[in-house]
């Protein structure tokens, strides 16, 4: 079989690259404040196109180390890429181009582990949180994390495949073998994205390298005529850290630097601490580059694929004022949007919020900012919601700088009015099942340390309940009635609840009882935002592990869905104190799928959980005996 790589513009270092990178390295290294913003030119991924004439061949991408400068001021990164490139090459194909993937793990059985981990105490001295410094704070590195094997299994995220391609977490591979994916690319035009989804280790996997972008194309899509070529730019986005040598300065050494927040996990005895969030934010793996760009329009197809850090994107000029005028999002992570939705950064979309694994289809519009300068900058916050820090917003904004020529070949391009003729919006009319999930705060007994994923069932007859009750929850609706449900599954290991029948639609409402925003992404199915409600949660105590008073809908406070989210999504943002309800439908796939928070340290910490998908026929045979319910109508 063949393939077709191309490089688009700039260049990404592979193995070879970065041995030049490195006798080319800096003699000295800079201090951590002293490296310079927007100093060298972003770099693009190469192009991979499978050829899809013979799907009984596979095409293979190997993953490998790398040696990557990050920044022109540091010395060589030790990184591990899909095919030796970080990010890995932007796999393209047609829709319906059946492909057969290997991801094979050739980085060596002695290769050094390229992440340094750490955990620091939490400051209450009210000077901002460490993870927004470099370097180890005089801790010592987790030896349990140096002398991980290169151990990796890789999920193709959003993609419609049977649960034997789709990336199981316990089913990585080791140095020499091969993980052989199939992908049926029956999809509309989409962006998806892959990296590592290795059970227990995929925030340090993903930080080492291991993620890149998919693109499906099709007809409908074609006909826009949408900007491409070298005006079509992935932007995988990622904040990291780096360690410091005994004088301060920048080593290049990646480091998973997190704030313990509780010295001892009841259960476990080791410390709980927070997600990790760094202060160099990478795109398509390099610290704070710049882009040159002609007075034109551009495709961005933009993921955020950071381990938890939730950027708040503000595109502004010189005089750091927001541009308006200039962009629109035309897709998100299912694909194209209905029509497009200008982001002009005021009080409707006050800025582009992206949580890990969110994808946004971006067009912007430079032809009236000819000889401009203009920055994408993050505005938000340093630390997950919760984690107090008097710092406020990131001390190091800076994201990318765009350098808008003078002149260029007129463009003609003109905005559509309609993007997406056979998008079709659901509504409840459609027959579906239901499901309720609980997003708790960290329990203080029994499992101990982490926010946990609850599968609720309701309960019939509550004569004699007394509350509160561990895994006892009242929720009071919309329509002032009282609901009782209890928990039927907590961790990973816990029980299969969810069996849901191939073909049908069902609605999962997500409601989130702690501070921290949790992005939640379900495997296998696309799905649409049908609403957010506000919920006073203060009824629920997390010493008993159930609700004293019950947890009651607030009908004072509206929640609007954002017009950017009102497309195909697989990743949902679910706040504190809301209950974000989607429907999607489980079709194109049978087996064994998972869903979890897609903030890594948390769905490395056991925020995931089973499902599986299997033909409505078979199960009519189900014994109940594994098996949650499954029909449609199920209220579970």
């Amino acid at each position: 079989m063949t393939e077709t790589i191309e490089r688009l513009t700039g260049e990404t270092a592979g193995a070879g690259a970065g041995e030049k990178e490195r006798k080319g390295a800096p003699e000295t290294a800079p201090e951590a404040h002293e490296l310079t913003p927007y100093a060298a030119p972003l770099t693009v991924p190469p192009v991979l196109r499978p050829a899809g004439d013979d799907v009984l061949r596979e095409t293979e991408i190997a993953l490998r180390p790398a040696w990557v400068q990050l920044h022109p001021q540091l010395p060589p990164t030790l990184m591990w890429g899909y095919d030796g490139h970080v990010p890995g090459p932007t796999i393209e194909v047609r829709r319906g181009q059946r492909v057969r993937i290997a991801w094979t793990n050739r980085i060596p059985k002695d290769s050094e582990y390229p992440v340094t981990s750490v955990e620091v105490p939490l400051r209450t001295d009210g000077r901002p949180q460490a993870t927004t410094e470099p370097g180890r704070e005089g801790v010592e590195p987790n030896k349990d994390v140096a002398a991980l094997p290169a151990w990796s299994v890789t999920h193709l995220h959003g993609a419609q495949t049977g649960g034997g391609n789709d990336g199981w977490a316990d089913n990585a591979v080791g140095s020499g073998d091969a993980q052989l994916s199939e992908y049926p690319n029956d999809h509309q035009a989409v962006q998806w994205w892959y990296h590592d989804h290795a059970m227990n280790i995929t925030r340090w996997n993903v930080m080492s390298g291991l993620y890149g972008t998919y693109l499906v194309r099709d007809d409908e899509e074609d006909a826009l005529r949408l900007p491409s070529g070298e005006r079509e730019i992935p932007l995988l986005i990622a904040d990291r850290n780096l360690d410091t040598d005994e004088d301060g300065r920048l080593n290049g050494r990646l480091l998973h630097k997190t704030v313990v927040v509780q010295e001892s996990n009841p259960e476990t005895g080791k410390p709980v601490s927070i997600p990790f969030t760094g202060p160099y934010t990478t795109v398509n793996g390099r610290i704070w580059p710049y882009a040159d760009v002609d007075p034109a329009w551009y495709r961005f197809r933009l993921v955020n694929a950071s381990n938890a850090r939730i950027f708040e994107l503000v595109l502004i000029d010189e005089d750091g004022e927001p541009v308006t005028g200039a962009v629109h999002q035309i897709g998100s992570d299912g694909g194209l949007l209905p029509r497009p939705v200008p982001v002009d950064f005021d009080a409707e979309l006050p800025a582009l919020t992206a949580a890990p694994a969110e994808r946004f289809d971006l067009l912007v519009d430079f032809r009236g900012l000819a000889g401009r300068t203009l920055r994408l900058v993050n505005k938000g916050p340093n630390q997950p919601a919760g984690v107090p820090d008097p710092a406020g917003n990131v001390p190091y904004p800076a994201v990318l700088e765009f350098r808008v020529g003078e002149s260029c070949e007129e463009d003609t391009f003109e905005l559509p009015e309609v993007l997406s003729g056979s998008f079709r919006r659901l509504t409840h009319d459609v027959p579906h099942g239901h499901r309720l999930i609980l997003l708790t705060p960290p329990p203080t007994r029994g499992a101990g340390g982490h926010p946990e994923i609850w599968e609720m069932t309701e309960v019939q007859d509550t004569a004699g309940l007394r509350l509160p009750a561990d895994g006892i929850v009242q929720i009071t609706g919309p329509d002032g009635t009282t609901k009782t449900y209890r928990r039927t599954a907590r961790t990973f290991n816990d029980g299969l609840g969810f069996t849901i029948g191939e073909g049908s639609h069902e609605q999962w409402s997500f409601l989130n009882l702690a501070p921290i925003v949790h992005p939640m992404h379900i495997h296998l199915a696309d799905f649409q935002l049908m609403g957010r409600d506000a919920y006073d949660v203060s009824g629920f105590d997390p010493a008993a592990g159930g609700t004293r008073t019950p947890i009651r809908y607030d009908a004072g406070t509206t929640i609007p869905l954002a017009p950017n989210e009102r497309g195909h999504k697989d990743v949902f943002r679910v706040p504190g104190s809301q209950m974000l309800r989607v429907m999607g439908r489980f079709d194109g796939a049978y087996g064994r799928f998972m869903y979890h928070c897609h903030l890594l340290e948390h769905e490395d910490m056991g925020m995931m959980r089973p499902f599986v998908v299997m033909p409505p026929e078979a199960l009519k045979f189900d014994h109940g005996g594994a098996h949650g319910g499954h029909g449609e109508g199920h209220t579970g």
